[in-house]
């Protein structure tokens, strides 16, 4: 329904794409240096001699938003790396808010990006979009899921040897809700690439937040999307024309369906919180929401 018919060769491409992903988040969320070559010194190579000519305008990822993407995304691994190693970052309460505001702004692009496909119907930056009221749906899941951020407040730094930054009020609810509407924006507006820039790039994340290192979910995103984005724009033809490629099906019905299923999910955390921030009078802003929950204990019992 949702791709076409997908050859076995890819199928493992595809479970072997979200294994180095998940490889490559943990050699550089264990080692500093291992990070700051990955994220900093990597990053200026390729902008500088390497996406210039790889990632040019008519590319599939030559638009604005997969420079803006690749960027942001990266200024979000940099800026976790100073939390987690400056010494006292985590203990100045505006830098902890740069976590939330990351993720809020990624989030926030995307949202602004699927109104904008809303009003498309044909080849843009080299794939067939078709755009219809299912983007606005998602767009809307995407608003409900940045105003469901919280308890940012509560970030802290793992004493173990990784210094992982922990975020134990972003629960497992949020997570899947997060996970149905980025796959949702990703197959709505870049439908070659859901594959897997949505299905494998999420796995790749979502699998250590639960089996892994649990509550330290946005530090795996930011990581993942960081490889992969970088990946992309270097290797373009990898999702584009190369054997391995998976191409949307382009059905109108799968679009509806992964955007109601978003929404719905979306609007559901967003009621089951507010109505608790009601319940117990917390602030949204500032006050951690689900510490009487026992996931939420647990993260905190191991790492603190």
């Amino acid at each position: 329904m949702f791709f076409e018919t997908i050859p076995w060769q890819s199928a493992l491409v595809g479970v072997a794409v979200t294994l180095a992903l998940i490889v490559l988040n943990e050699i550089s969320r264990r080692s500093k240096w291992a990070a700051i070559c990955c994220f900093i010194v990597l990053p200026i190579i390729l902008t500088i001699f390497v996406w210039p000519t790889t990632a040019a305008e008519g590319t599939t990822v030559g638009s604005w938003f997969a420079w803006v993407k690749v960027y942001s995304c990266l200024a979000g691994v940099i800026g976790f790396m100073a939390i987690r190693y400056i010494k006292g970052a985590v203990n100045n309460k505006y830098l902890l808010f740069f976590p939330a505001f990351i993720l809020g702004f990624n989030i926030f692009e995307a949202v602004m990006r699927e109104f904008q496909t809303s009003g498309f119907n044909g080849m843009h930056d080299g794939m067939l979009i078709i755009g219809g009221q299912w983007n606005i749906l998602n767009a809307i899941a995407g608003i409900l899921n940045i105003v469901t951020i919280c308890g940012w407040a509560g970030i802290y730094i793992s004493k173990d040897k990784s210094q992982d930054m922990m975020w134990p009020d972003m629960l497992w609810f949020w997570i899947i809700a997060y996970d149905l509407w980025n796959f949702a924006y990703v197959y709505n507006c870049v439908p070659d690439h859901s594959f897997y820039a949505g299905m494998c790039l999420l796995l790749s994340c979502t699998i250590p937040a639960f089996f892994i290192k649990k509550g330290a979910w946005l530090q795996h995103r930011a990581s993942t999307l960081g490889f992969w984005m970088m990946f992309v724009m270097t290797f373009p033809s990898f999702v584009d024309t190369s054997a391995y490629a998976v191409k949307s099906s382009h059905n109108t019905d799968a679009m509806w369906l992964i955007s109601i299923i978003s929404i719905a999910f979306n609007l559901g955390v967003f009621v089951y919180q507010f109505a608790k921030i009601r319940k117990f009078k917390l602030s949204a802003l500032k006050d951690e929401i689900h510490t009487d929950l026992k996931v939420y204990q647990d993260v905190a019992a191991v790492n603190n």
